[in-house]
């Protein structure tokens, strides 16, 4: 008996959809207009039409044969989005290039003044970065924390630093706010930003943002390696690597326009 049936509800599901897509392409359209778009009669249309008003998904103006899409679908993709676990979508790209390169990744995020860590997958290597999930670093000195700066305004910058000692880990640390606003064009301009033994000597890391829905940099992603595994030839492999996994985290969250080229 229900296999008889599932041709029909099929269809039925298929008619909603095209009726709900035909919706969202146009602000507001009539049953007529709906109906020889679709290839449907007018009682069909009619039908989902009404029943899809009921259940709020559809608003029709007082009595007019208009219609349009209801912001209920945007409250169910956004209870979807709230739902998807970042650690998770970035966790799948990263062991991805971990393969690739056997390199330690980060996952960062901004935490008051400094970067925290919230994910990593270790180095298969004797010899690189140590570090641990909760330990935080200077924005100012790390490829991380210059990507979630690039994006903020300069008075969320300034503001955000303005009680940080820049203090020089090595001899390559940038001195002070106005040096990290200068290299912050760039990195926005890239979309990747670079720790050349600033934090660390001997330490190369790279760093590519993640965006939410609303394209808002919440999180970046970095690969470290010690300077004398560090191939300038494969820098460009590297970042490749960073915007692949940042552009597919950032389409899972909702967000749909990458900034590469």
């Amino acid at each position: 008996m229900e296999s008889s049936k599932q041709p029909e509800a099929v269809s039925s599901v298929m008619k909603v959809f095209g009726i709900l897509q035909a919706l969202g392409e146009q602000k507001e359209i009539g049953i007529t207009d709906l109906s020889q778009r679709l290839m449907m009669s007018k009682s069909t249309v009619y039908r989902f039409l009404q029943t899809m008003k009921t259940l709020g998904y559809v608003s029709q103006e007082g009595e007019a044969d208009k219609y349009a899409l209801t912001l209920k679908l945007f409250e169910l993709g956004a209870k979807s989005l709230e739902n998807v676990d970042l650690i998770a979508l970035c966790d799948r790209e990263m062991q991805k290039i971990s393969q690739q390169t056997n390199e330690a990744l980060h996952l960062g995020a901004l935490d008051d003044n400094a970067i925290i860590y919230i994910h990593k997958i270790d180095s298969g290597y004797n010899l690189s970065m140590q570090s641990r999930i909760g330990r935080r670093n200077p924005l100012y000195s790390t490829a991380i924390g210059k990507v979630l700066l690039a994006y903020q305004a300069e008075a969320f910058v300034r503001d955000t630093l303005k009680d940080v000692e820049f203090i020089k880990h090595t001899e390559k640390t940038l001195e002070n706010i106005e040096q990290l606003l200068n290299e912050l064009n760039d990195v926005k301009a890239n979309v990747y930003a670079e720790d050349n033994e600033e934090q660390e000597p001997g330490l190369r890391c790279i760093a590519a943002p993640v965006f939410d829905r609303f394209g808002n940099v919440i999180a970046a992603l970095s690969i470290s390696l010690p300077t004398i595994r560090f191939d300038e030839k494969r820098k460009s492999y590297y970042i490749n690597l960073l915007h692949t996994a940042g552009k597919t985290v950032s389409d899972q969250l909702g967000f749909h326009d990458y900034p590469i080229k």
